[in-house]
Order: structure tokens, then C-alpha cells, then sequence
């Protein structure tokens, strides 16, 4: 029905900078919050920030002031623009994006499969 497809993850080291993207295709009548959520090792998948369709953006406070997130509704696209990363940035990032598809004209939460990011020396 719904796929996400994430790019942009890689190795940086320490105060450099990585873009995500995520792009959904399918037969999407219409997309609401996107988001981006990350999972370390060892740890629970949290929230990392979210934007509504009008714009409005929630940070999580771990990455306020060095993470800015943006869509472009036109692309179905999402992006994270990651500054001054840090190593406790490691993780797998998750795109998220609320979708009602044809078959379904209800929003429902899709995931995409995720793209590492490692922040190391």
C-alpha cells in the first residue's frame, strides 16, 4: 500500500552533519504528521521530532537546536537536516508518516525500514 523509503544515513564523526530523507510513494490520498524516530542498541525507539502537514514541528529536547525537520508536501518527502551531531546521536532512524491510502481513507501509522546513522571518530 504505503512505502517509505529512507537515504541520507552513513558515518560521520563528531560535530558534522548528515540530511535524511524520506520519500512515500503508493496510492496515498493524504499525509499528515511526519516524523522521525530513532532506535539505539540497547535501547527503546524514541521520538526524535514530528511535523505536522501545515508545518508546525515538535523536537525532542535531545536534539533541539541541532536537528530541524521539514517536508516538502509536493514530494510526499520528509527530511532531517542533523547538525553538530554527537556519538550518543548513533542510531537507527526511523521515518514515520500518518497516511490514508485509497484502500483504507484513514490515517494509520507507516514506518520505513530504517537507515543507520553512526557519529564515531
Amino acid at each position: 500500500q504505503v512505502q517509505l523509503v529512507e537515504s541520507g544515513g552513513g558515518l560521520v564523526q563528531p560535530g558534522g552533519s548528515l540530511r535524511l530523507s524520506c520519500v512515500a510513494s503508493g496510492s496515498i490520498l493524504s499525509i499528515n504528521t511526519m516524523g522521525w524516530y530513532r532506535q539505539a542498541p540497547g535501547k527503546q525507539r524514541e521520538l526524535v521530532a514530528t511535523i505536522t502537514y501545515s508545518g508546525i514541528t515538535n523536537d525532542a529536547d535531545s536534539v533541539k537546536g541541532r536537528f530541524t525537520i521539514s517536508r516538502d508536501n509536493a514530494k510526499n518527502t520528509v527530511y532531517l537536516q542533523m547538525n553538530s551531531l554527537k556519538p550518543e546521536d548513533t542510531a537507527v532512524y526511523y521515518c514515520n508518516a500518518e497516511i490514508a491510502v485509497v484502500s483504507a481513507p484513514w490515517v494509520n501509522p507507516y514506518w520505513g525500514q530504517g537507515t543507520q546513522v553512526t557519529v564515531s571518530s
